[in-house]
């Protein structure tokens, strides 16, 4: 298999990877915030959320994870590239997307178990932390050895400190209505 064709295969399992993460947590949030609706509405909106929760982390962010890392590892071997300094900073990124990933199916499992602890709130800045892990992923990826570690962490930094003020400005507009 080519070098184009093995990469564009890890981007696809990148891009799937990452929407079936931002999406399973938007479900997440949906499914806590029906526990304030009444019993008979909550009991169909939670069921719903239930599937949609399952279809989505079997049939694809599992999948699309599991794409990704094969064909990410191939291109790493294939193509020799142990010896770049900035893979090194991606495989540490990776290992932590690889967590939260794992985190999300802990998650997952608490509410099919009707124990989930987490707020909508709290789910929403955790869905950011996906955010935070592709720009720092994709910069990594672009820039590679142009990029200098101080920089990357400044950059990420300004860009944390930025959406968590797009959080609370639109946690205030929310409250507003």
């Amino acid at each position: 298999m080519s070098y184009f064709a093995i990469k564009a295969l890890h981007v696809i399992g990148f891009v799937c990877w990452f929407a079936g993460l931002f999406y399973i947590v938007r479900l997440f949030i949906y499914h806590q915030e029906a526990q304030n609706r009444p019993e008979q509405e909550r009991l169909v909106l939670q069921n719903q959320f239930l599937i949609m929760q399952r279809r989505l982390w079997y049939g694809i962010t599992w999948p699309a994870m599991l794409i990704n890392l094969v064909f990410g590892g191939w291109l790493l071997i294939e193509y020799n590239q142990w010896q770049l300094t900035w893979i090194y900073v991606k495989l540490g990124l990776i290992v932590l997307l690889i967590s939260y990933h794992l985190i999300c199916g802990q998650i997952f499992q608490s509410i099919r178990a009707e124990r989930c602890s987490w707020s909508p709130t709290q789910l929403r800045l955790w869905n950011e932390v996906a955010t935070l892990l592709l720009v720092g992923i994709v910069f990594v990826a672009v820039y590679k050895n142009a990029l200098s570690a101080l920089g990357a962490i400044a950059g990420l930094f300004a860009f944390a400190l930025m959406l968590l003020l797009a959080i609370r400005l639109y946690a205030r507009l929310r409250h507003r209505r």
